[in-house]
């Protein structure tokens, strides 16, 4: 069992986990149903509307977007994806309204959820990140109670060099601007789990309080 207990892991565990459901999501759009192993979890995208273009190798899912991967679930009024002739795949998930992208991840194991939220998603598969993009923010929560925080104008994994950066800007999550990073001591998040455990006796973890504006499923 992974215990969580700062920001750099946070993002690591999180952001890594959606770049490979973006990519695997991608491949799924080309590749036949039988080379998906019992292992891997199957994707599934609700949308009002599927516009799929073979020649240009483009899908645009619109219309209160829900992509759901295994425990992981995105959130947009806008999904596109697209794969270039070298086989490198790109997304880019978006909103129309004032509400956020919302990207959740649930570890049931930890009491765990993770949430990520922005103006908007990119995935670069050529590069290997994974992008949000406007006000965001990045949360852990343990048992429904807030713990850490990693907050911005944009926030950016790459999976092949395994970094992550968060950056100011005008458009940031924080009024002033700047990149904030808040994290409780590994101790106090262990207590949270284990108090949860002799609580819930093991239950997944109850839904959590989203940021203000979030798309909601």
């Amino acid at each position: 069992m992974i215990t969580f207990c700062s920001p750099h892991t946070v993002f690591h565990s999180f952001l890594a986990m959606l770049c490979l459901s973006l990519g695997a999501m991608a491949h799924a759009q080309r590749a036949p149903a039988a080379v998906v192993t019992p292992e891997e979890p199957s994707t599934t995208i609700l949308s009002d509307t599927l516009h799929y273009d073979d020649t240009k190798r483009e899908s645009t899912f619109t219309g209160k977007v829900v992509m759901t991967r295994g425990l992981l679930t995105m959130n947009a009024d806008m999904l596109q994806m697209r794969e270039d002739k070298d086989g490198n795949q790109f997304g880019e998930a978006t909103m129309k309204t004032d509400k956020l992208v919302l990207i959740r991840q649930l570890r049931p194991e930890n009491f765990e959820v993770l949430e990520g939220v922005g103006q908007r998603a990119e995935y670069d598969g050529k590069n290997e990140t994974f992008d949000l993009i406007g006000k965001a923010v990045v949360s852990r929560y343990i048992c429904g109670k807030h713990f850490d925080t990693v907050s911005g104008q944009q926030v950016r994994y790459n999976q092949k060099t395994d970094v992550y950066q968060a950056f100011s800007g005008p458009n940031s999550a924080n009024a002033d601007g700047r990149v904030r990073s808040v994290a409780q001591p590994k101790a106090r998040a262990e207590a949270a789990v284990a108090e949860c455990q002799a609580k819930q006796g093991n239950l997944p973890p109850p839904p959590v309080s989203r940021p203000a504006g979030a798309a909601r499923p």
